[in-house]
């Protein structure tokens, strides 16, 4: 006669409980955030150890240089083996599974990539864009969310892992010290000490026999002085925090998966279709007007008496570009609250929409005509690049937004609308912005040259600015741009810099500075 095992009961046991951190998870971050089941891997203390470390001894405050790229790479690998502790015993509440994220890869290339500009570029305003743009694929790349939400989500809990993510690397840092968990902290400090006694008595051996070689290591080893220690401690203090905390979601990813659906609460055909209808024929009636306008371009200014070209490519022109962005806050809109169950909800969603979207892209493409005809007559700049290019992206945006009405529902939209960003930037970045603002510069009549302007651009623009036909011109800008040179030292090193360096030397060339402040200043 056999008996039926004994019936045990199910209890669920919270994800936001003491198993899960020291610290009692609160709403709604309890709910985001449970926390790693278990400490921090030993291999994920050292490895932040070291990215800290590295990024303290190359990152250069202030300066673009190869340090960036450095630091980039060393916080990628840190992150990459960041991991919960592993135990032998079962975890009660067993870890949720990272969601599969194909895409992951690719933001985190992104991101080194962004801070890789610095690399190439010497251009700080082009390399500060760079920056805030690699914190947006950065999220992408460490959080568990597709959606804009998801990722607007990860900036804000992220003050929040790194304030768990101390206890939970100081956990990690305990269990190094019991018996069987790996090395213990006084082991591994005496490993490094041997190591650098090691290396600094073959180094100063060597150095002592190769001129070149110490050239080398002086070149190589931190300057240590009062204020290097504080960089090295300020350095210290942001970026062992920022590991840390990306670690830890790393090592238990937010829940954020409902952030990612798309459907809103749904609204009456009538209620959406009426607005936007009416905004629809508003943006026809505007571009049947305004036709001539804007695309006339030279031959409309010369048609027109008393329009200068100053005034064709202001009048109207921050209007569109508010316009268009507004326009796609609009369109996301309707994408959420719009209805799409029946065949006729979507015919009219496809119909206004794409109205009003191919509407928007003949503004942009007005838009973009104007700036032409404003580059052609006064030059380009930085700020008409930048607006150009702007303008250039809401034009991809809204083809993905045509694409994206082919089949109505389209999750990967906003990762392809940043995703066109970052390609833009990066595009920028390889064509070199101060460069081709230097080469129409000096390609301009001599009487138009904006000498000032150019002596307020990076050292990226040298090559183009040495082709200068006024001699006097162009040592002047030389100059100016000889004094933006920065610190050397591998950490500070570019290929903008390096080259410029070769055409203008080690030292700044003699100059006459009355005739440069005429010239720069215009007095």
């Amino acid at each position: 006669m056999s008996t039926a095992p004994p019936a045990f009961k199910q209890v669920q046991i919270p994800l936001n409980g003491p198993l899960h951190g020291p610290w009692p998870n609160v709403a709604p971050w309890g709910r985001r955030m449970p926390g790693p089941a278990r400490p921090a891997s030993p291999s994920t203390v050292v490895a932040i150890g070291a990215a800290t470390a590295v990024a303290a001894l190359s990152l250069p405050l202030g300066q673009v240089g190869l340090g960036w790229l450095v630091t980039a790479v060393a916080g990628a690998i840190a992150l990459l083996v960041a991991r919960p502790s592993a135990s032998t015993v079962p975890a009660l509440v067993p870890p949720r599974a990272e969601p599969a994220r194909w895409d992951r890869p690719i933001w985190a290339v992104a991101t080194i990539a962004l801070l890789g500009v610095g690399t190439f570029r010497a251009a700080g305003w082009l390399f500060a864009l760079c920056v805030v743009t690699a914190t947006v694929t950065f999220a992408l790349a460490i959080g568990a969310g597709r959606s804009m939400r998801a990722v607007a989500t990860t900036y804000l809990i992220a003050p929040v892992a790194i304030l768990r993510s101390a206890p939970w690397l100081v956990r990690g840092m305990a269990r190094m010290r019991r018996p069987g968990r790996g090395p213990a902290p006084i082991r591994i400090a005496g490993t490094l000490a041997v190591s650098v006694l090691l290396l600094a008595v073959f180094g100063l051996l060597f150095a002592s026999a190769d001129p070149k070689f110490a050239s080398l290591v002086a070149n190589l080893l931190p300057d240590i002085s009062p204020d290097s220690v504080l960089r090295w401690a300020f350095i210290c203090c942001f970026v062992a925090p920022v590991l840390g905390g990306a670690a830890f979601l790393r090592a238990a990813p937010p829940n954020l998966t409902d952030l990612d659906q798309t459907e809103g609460r749904k609204v009456s055909r009538l209620e959406w279709a009426v607005p936007l209808g009416l905004l629809t024929l508003l943006f026809a009636t505007f571009v049947a007007v305004r036709l001539t306008v804007l695309f006339g371009g030279d031959p409309h200014v010369r048609r027109t008496a008393g329009l200068t070209y100053a005034e064709y490519a202001r009048a109207g022109f921050w209007q569109l570009c508010i316009v268009t962005g507004l326009t796609l806050v609009v369109l996301a809109g309707a994408a959420r609250w719009a209805p799409r169950a029946s065949a006729r909800d979507r015919l009219v969603l496809r119909v206004v929409l794409g109205a009003l979207t191919v509407l928007t892209l003949v503004i942009v493409a007005s838009a973009l005509a104007q700036m032409q005809v404003y580059i052609d007559t006064y030059g380009l700049t930085r700020l008409r690049l930048l607006v150009a290019s702007c303008e250039v992206w809401f034009g991809v945006i809204l083809v993905l937004v045509l694409l994206a009405g082919v089949r109505i529902r389209a999750p990967w939209l906003p990762r392809a609308a940043i995703g066109a960003g970052v390609l833009a930037l990066l595009g920028l970045a390889a064509a070199n912005p101060d460069l081709l603002i230097a080469r129409n510069q000096v390609d301009r009549p001599a009487d138009r040259v904006d000498v000032g302007y150019l002596s307020d651009l990076s050292l990226d623009a040298v090559p183009a600015i040495e082709k200068l036909a006024d001699p006097h011109d162009r040592t002047c800008v030389l100059y100016q741009l000889s004094l933006n040179r920065g610190e050397d030292g591998w950490q500070t090193w570019n290929l903008g810099r390096a080259t410029a360096l070769t055409v203008i030397g080690d030292q700044p060339r003699p100059i006459d500075p009355e005739r440069c402040a005429r010239a720069r200043y215009g007095y």
